[in-house]
């Protein structure tokens, strides 16, 4: 097997999550500034940015370019720029390729980047941008759903604007398949929402931060049954950064801490049965010499309340239908032995679908530095983050498994 050269994170920051009155130049700006500031590194020092947006091209109109005009105001400008679009994995990907160009040698720093503008005065084109998300050339209805809602064509007659994501049907029909295969009910839905929000309560960052109950969950809107209004990921706005580093660089810096110890990232073939998070987490966990047993925190896309569930059974945490016995027994809340989404997940703490994968490596990595406050996972040493977007097919269009770890080298 081939011997890979380190790379570490020397710097991770994001913005708050949440409803911004900023655009996506201020936003990006504002957590690349932290993060570089965070690895004690000049934009200058930066040998290649890899820039994750997913829907600026259909809300905004900056279909093109995004990276350049984006981070115009951060000093990057000059080193090469690569726009990085996967759907809710953009910027996972981005770090991907981060993590590749260091690894290979090419360079001993890359920034990779994540940025949403989510919130437009129409919410129906945010509805139609993520139906881009699925394959619109085998789906029409998908198709027609993008056309009418962001490229201005005449609705169909009779037919109304769209109040929800296309993809909460998807993910109410998963997640019902699981709850009637694993012996769970819409309660073991809302037990996750309020785990979210308990974990949210305690980050500043985070999109909602009032705790709830299951009464509470249960009482809200229907939105695709059995999911209600908080069993699915909010619309808003935000950016992360992550600095990636060769050992050199790490060394010199003193920022030999995070090692970027495993990745996976595949897509969806439709032909067969696999889960795609599965085949990501199987090439991470081998990429990282450890296996699922030793994880001690982790992020794992829980767009809407079931994936959390499913997503910790297909990456290999816990046996098929095991997801619900963690949940109920508070192992993956607060203070439990495997903290699930402490950041508070997609439900809570965001989702701006662009930002979110590199979001997830910011608070990871602020897991393992031991700077999370009262959230702080004590002793964590190895991290987690599962990250997916689109849909192919049954399941997610791509998968992205991170495995960070703690050293003292």
């Amino acid at each position: 097997m081939t011997v890979m050269a380190d790379a570490w994170v020397a710097g991770a920051a994001m913005t708050a999550f949440g409803r911004s009155p900023h655009g996506p130049e201020a936003l990006a700006s504002q957590a690349v500034a932290a993060a570089l500031a965070d690895a004690g590194l000049a934009a200058t020092e930066i040998g290649q940015v890899f820039l994750g947006n997913a829907a600026a091209g259909l809300l905004l109109g900056q279909e093109m370019i995004r990276g350049q005009v984006f981070l115009r105001a951060s000093g990057l400008l000059g080193a090469p720029i690569v726009n990085v679009e996967n759907a809710c994995a953009s910027s996972s990907s981005a770090l991907a390729l981060a993590v590749t160009a260091v690894r290979g040698g090419m360079l001993d720093a890359a920034l990779a980047v994540g940025v949403e503008k989510m919130t437009v005065p129409d919410k129906a084109r945010v509805f139609g941008a993520l139906a881009s998300a699925t394959d619109t050339l085998r789906r029409p209805d998908m198709r027609t759903l993008v056309a009418t809602t962001t490229l201005g064509e005449p609705r169909p007659a009779g037919e109304s604007a769209p109040t929800a994501s296309a993809f909460m049907d998807h993910y109410a029909h998963k997640g019902a398949v699981y709850l009637e295969k694993a012996g769970g009910d819409v309660t073991d839905l809302a037990r996750v929402v309020v785990k979210s929000r308990a974990f949210a309560a305690l980050n500043p960052k985070a999109q909602f931060t009032t705790p709830t109950t299951v009464e509470e969950v249960l009482g809200g809107r229907v939105i695709s049954d059995p999911l209600r209004l908080s069993m699915c990921a909010p619309i808003g706005d935000g950016a992360a950064a992550v600095v990636v580093v060769s050992d050199r660089l790490a060394k010199r810096l003193g920022r030999r801490v995070v090692r970027v110890a495993g990745q996976g990232i595949v897509s969806n073939d439709p032909t067969t049965a696999d889960f795609p998070a599965g085949l990501a987490a199987a090439k991470a966990f081998i990429q990282a010499g450890v296996g699922p047993h030793d994880v001690d925190v982790v992020e794992v896309h829980d767009a809407a309340a079931p994936a959390e569930l499913f997503c910790l059974e297909e990456i290999g945490l816990c046996p098929e239908g095991g997801a619900l016995g963690l949940l109920r027994d508070g192992i993956t809340g607060p203070g439990g032995r495997r903290p699930v989404n402490p950041s508070g997940g997609l439900l809570s703490r965001g989702h701006p679908v662009g930002a979110t994968g590199c979001g997830q490596i910011v608070e990871l990595t602020d897991q393992l530095r031991g700077r999370c406050g009262a959230r702080q996972v004590p002793g964590a040493r190895l991290a987690l983050a599962q990250n997916s977007g689109g849909i192919l097919g049954d399941h997610e269009a791509v998968a992205v498994v991170t495995i960070l770890e703690r050293t003292t080298r």
